[in-house]
């Protein structure tokens, strides 16, 4: 007999992707968070509404999620097998579905099979959630499905935030669009909005704007534009080399505007006191082509 809204996950240690799998199943409320049982007797989890991570089958008509069986040698892990069952069922659209698989997922499956590189210094989102395992390898049954659930939450709450940004960013498409019709040097936006992945998704790369004017924490901003989405760290044209590193009186000083606040060394930012000193701003960097 299957029970409905119950997930069966294997229990001992854990990993991002059936903590991510959990999690993506409990966010969009398919199963319930006290129905999940952490075991690897076969005959729970045949009980179990969904199982992930463990079982042997890979089948989302049986609402089945495990790839360490040997006759399943694709890519995904427990949470892309979720992710995508997600798109399947249209309980996810295409553009959601994409921007989790494209901004999570896939790292979580390239790491779960062991395709993922990992680099010093840097900590991929796995290794956040490896953190989550109790410090002692002999830990009690109790600690280690504590620990667990604790992980479960904070991807539920991350997971929540990613949906959250990516509908905001959709709602601001159009002020970014309009903005887009003036083919000059600059974007002009009278409010703070993420611009830059609605300005590539518009066909950013082919508009000829170097730079976005938009207000920035009570003051505003003047700061070159990326080149392309995949170059993010880089502006099509840098800040005049004279402002570099400058504050208020130094810059003020250098570039003639009383507004003037700060330009970092990099030169691919300024922050001014007005709108009108950073049009200032971006007529005097015109004036020195």
């Amino acid at each position: 007999m299957i029970h409905p809204r119950t997930l069966g996950i294997h229990n001992g240690s854990f990993h991002a992707d059936e903590v991510t799998a959990t999690a993506l199943l409990l966010l969009y409320d398919l199963i319930d968070q006290n129905k999940v049982v952490r075991t690897r007797d076969l005959r729970e989890l045949d009980s179990c509404e969904y199982v992930c991570d463990v079982g042997g089958i890979y089948d989302p008509s049986q609402k089945r999620f495990d790839h360490h069986q040997v006759d399943y040698q694709g890519p995904l892990s427990s949470a892309g097998m979720v992710l995508l069952y997600l798109k399947d069922q249209k309980i996810l659209d295409t553009h959601l579905f994409d921007m989790y698989n494209r901004m999570l997922i896939q790292g979580v499956d390239a790491h779960d099979n062991g395709l993922a590189r990992i680099e010093a210094g840097t900590t991929s989102f796995s290794q956040v959630i490896s953190n989550f395992l109790p410090v002692r390898y002999d830990a009690k049954d109790e600690e280690m499905d504590a620990a667990f659930f604790e992980a479960v939450h904070f991807v539920m709450e991350h997971l929540d935030r990613m949906r959250e940004r990516y509908v905001y960013t959709v709602e601001c498409q159009n002020i970014v669009r309009n903005a887009m019709k003036d083919t000059g040097c600059a974007l002009v936006f009278n409010e703070s909005i993420p611009w830059v992945e609605n300005f590539f998704d518009l066909g950013g790369e082919l508009h000829p704007a170097q730079f976005v004017i938009m207000p920035s924490g009570g003051n505003w901003k003047l700061r070159g534009i990326p080149p392309s989405a995949h170059e993010r760290m880089k502006v099509r044209r840098l800040l005049p080399e004279s402002w570099a590193g400058l504050l208020e009186e130094e810059l003020k000083k250098v570039s003639g505007i009383q507004g003037a606040i700060f330009c970092h060394k990099g030169r691919f930012i300024s922050i001014w006191e007005t709108k009108e000193d950073a049009m200032r701003a971006l007529r005097l960097v015109e004036s020195m082509r």
